[in-house]
């Protein structure tokens, strides 16, 4: 179950617990938020992939995961966490119809290796199957981890997005060996030409502004909240997932998602047509009878 972690430390944190590396003076306050039962179950798993991923002599073994889709869809699914999707139609760090059945909130680091390769190897599947035909909206969460050139990739990804390029910015961050070259700010302003931001003066200030630095805490601040301690992580309507998972992990996550989403919705307009007076008056026909 990979995941990428902040300089671990010898002894590893226990299973849900944020790392005990203070926050500095730009990092936002890790204290979780209270989104009920789910933050606890999402916090004992992300704090457990967290574990596993730093535990000495840990088998790399993924046929245990705790982030393995239950065959029960209703299963590990948490209304108050599937409530922190943001269905904005304005948001530019999203992909997909804002009324889409299902989201995908992914909480990741521009210099996460294990991000980089969902990106590259997951990712575009799940868009051309899903997000293209309307199943599926991806919300993207800056959750820098790994210090100073991680809060500014995070910045300038958001800058990119306000010209309405985040997606080719993080295609380019995300590329085989962009991240061993760093995110100075020459290199920064380099992926961005590459993404095709037309306007790099504009770029440049906005990657410093005050609304990129409150538009990333406030994306800390949710990961955080629910608990969540390394990249990448993941909630698809409710349902946590920990870690680079397998792309069956979030295929099975996403259909039974769809598949719930759709029966409630059927549920919902059944119970509507019963107490439609049409339904609950006799026809003459049946009358007659």
């Amino acid at each position: 179950m990979p995941t990428s972690m902040p300089k671990p430390s010898p002894k590893p944190s226990s299973p849900g617990k944020p790392s005990s590396r203070k926050p500095s003076p730009r990092t936002p306050s890790r204290k979780p938020l209270i989104y009920g039962a789910g933050v606890v179950v999402a916090a004992a798993l992300f704090g457990y992939v967290s574990y596993r991923a730093t535990a000495p002599d840990s088998p790399a073994s993924s046929s245990s995961s705790v982030a393995d889709v239950t065959a029960d869809p209703g299963e590990d699914v948490y209304p108050e966490l599937a409530k922190l999707a943001r269905r904005d139609g304005g948001d530019k760090l999203a992909l997909g119809r804002a009324d889409a059945p299902v989201v995908l909130i992914e909480y990741a680091d521009f210099k996460c290796g294990y991000c980089g390769k969902f990106a590259r190897d997951t990712e575009p599947a799940l868009v051309k199957k899903y997000v293209d035909n309307g199943t599926l909206r991806i919300e993207w969460r800056n959750f820098p981890i790994f210090g100073a050139e991680s809060e500014a990739a995070a910045r300038a990804s958001w800058a990119a997005g306000q010209q309405n390029r985040f997606w080719e910015f993080h295609r380019a961050a995300y590329a085989e060996g962009a991240k061993e070259k760093g995110f100075g700010k020459d290199r920064l302003k380099a992926l961005a030409a590459e993404a095709g931001v037309p306007d790099l003066d504009r770029f440049l200030h906005d990657t410093d502004g005050a609304a990129a630095a409150a538009a990333v805490s406030k994306d800390q601040e949710q990961g955080y909240g629910i608990g969540a301690t390394s990249t990448p992580s993941f909630l698809i309507n409710g349902r946590p997932i920990a870690g680079a998972q397998p792309a069956e992990t979030f295929t099975q996550a996403i259909e039974q998602a769809a598949d719930r989403a759709k029966n409630l919705g059927n549920a919902g307009q059944d119970s509507k047509d019963s107490a439609s007076p049409e339904a609950n008056s006799a026809s003459p026909e049946s009358s007659a009878k």
